[in-house]
């Protein structure tokens, strides 16, 4: 979440802020001022009584050490208890309602974010690779799958419903050779330490990472357990550190997990309603980083790099794009977007999200670091973005090395994962 200091000393930067993510009314930010005014005036008057009980109290233990009547001001005293407690559970109260909106609010945006509504709007910084020649009409990687007998829907839709479906042979063995290839990249030349862990977490994570409270219909739910399926690693590798404080020198931190992850809003837009493009649940190679404040923009261009090489390493021609306002998340402060060609689709297909979230993520999650022993701790800034998505890496693999007999053929860069 924000600085809540922003909300009394800088209102006018937040109210910028959602104009330019075209959220404009979506906060009361002045009631939510006031609200804040009100729970510190009550958190200032508990402290004023409790140093008027102290004071009182003494003088209490005074009169009885000298044998004089102290039955006034005892009185005194329990009244004034009575009301620190009637003022601590209104502060309490107002605390929850000020945090619980405080929340809501999106993040800050980096300066270099473009104004804009939609995608249509983000600006393409730069290509890699050109779009492959074929000598035929290439097929989507659903027809061709199906095809060639290796991507089974139907029996997907039969065991779980729409949008799951079945890797058969070659397309679970390509897709575990990705996966492979992806992890070997990132923590043998980028530095990462892989990490695997739930699936499953608490709510408390979910709010760490900005999931939780605004967006809390849009993931799937165990309401008997209070948890709730992953929508991205990045929740569990963000929370490894919640509560926690990082020494300086153990910084900057890069983890990296494959985790399946699990999305109910998926293909909510109407768009992609066949293939594997918009799912309810697939496989992700997520990368986070935690790092000092000062390097965070520098960071962000490394892990963008980082995602990049893969599909380099596939020779897949790409794009990034940076997104507009009204397209970077709410916890998000700046996002580079990496789409993939999709010559079977016969267009860009995002394949990553890189995101800066600043301090945003940390000041949920309360993760801290000290800069040296005896200083007070610091937040410091969290960043992720996918390494990549493996069902859509699959997809991208089959629709550009798809061949004119229907086959396809296996990326130098995969063979050593599939060799039997």
């Amino acid at each position: 979440m924000i600085d809540p200091r922003l909300i009394r000393e800088n209102i006018d930067a937040v109210a910028a802020m959602l104009a330019k993510r075209n959220q404009q009314g979506s906060v009361d930010l002045e009631t939510l001022k006031k609200l804040d005014e009100e729970r510190r005036s009550c958190i200032a008057r508990c402290d004023e009584l409790r140093e008027k009980r102290n004071r009182l109290s003494k003088e209490v233990g005074g009169r009885k050490s000298r044998g004089e009547d102290a039955a006034d001001l005892m009185k005194e005293v329990s009244s004034i208890g009575g009301e620190i407690k009637a003022l601590d559970e209104k502060a309490e109260s107002l605390n929850r309602e000020f945090t619980d909106q405080l929340l809501s609010i999106p993040n800050l945006l980096d300066e270099t974010v473009p104004q804009g509504n939609d995608e249509q709007d983000n600006v393409v910084v730069r290509t890699w690779g050109e779009k492959p020649k074929f000598t035929f009409t290439p097929k989507p990687h659903y027809d061709l799958g199906v095809d060639m007998g290796i991507l089974d829907f139907e029996r997907g839709v039969k065991i779980a419903g729409t949008r799951f479906y079945i890797y058969r042979g070659l397309a679970a063995r390509m897709e575990r050779a990705i996966i492979n290839l992806m992890l070997d990249l990132h923590t043998r030349e980028h530095g990462y330490t892989e990490i695997f862990g739930p699936f499953i977490v608490n709510d408390d994570s979910m709010i760490g990472t900005g999931q939780f409270p605004k967006f809390r219909d849009e993931y799937y739910r165990i309401d008997r357990d209070g948890l709730s399926l992953i929508p991205t690693a990045e929740v569990t590798l963000t929370n490894l550190y919640r509560d926690e404080i990082i020494a300086k020198e153990d910084l900057p931190v890069y983890i990296t997990m494959q985790s399946a992850c699990f999305r109910r809003e998926a293909g909510a837009a109407g768009r992609d309603t066949r293939g594997l493009i918009r799912v309810h649940q697939f496989q992700k190679v997520e990368l986070v980083k935690f790092v000092e404040p000062e390097t965070s923009r520098d960071e962000l261009e490394k892990l963008v790099a980082n995602a990049e090489e893969v599909l380099k390493r596939l020779n897949l021609h790409y794009r990034v794009s940076l997104l507009c306002s009204g397209d970077t998340s709410a916890s998000s402060s700046k996002t580079y977007d990496i789409e993939v060609w999709m010559p079977g689709l016969d267009r860009y297909v995002e394949i990553s999200s890189c995101s800066n979230f600043l301090d945003y993520q940390a000041r949920r999650a309360r993760i801290r670091y000290r800069k040296g022993q005896g200083e007070k701790p610091e937040l410091l800034h969290t960043l992720n973005g996918s390494g990549l998505a493996a069902g859509r890496t699959l997809a991208a693999v089959m629709e550009n090395y798809q061949t004119s007999d229907g086959g396809i053929e296996i990326p130098e860069a995969l063979k050593k994962y599939m060799e039997d």
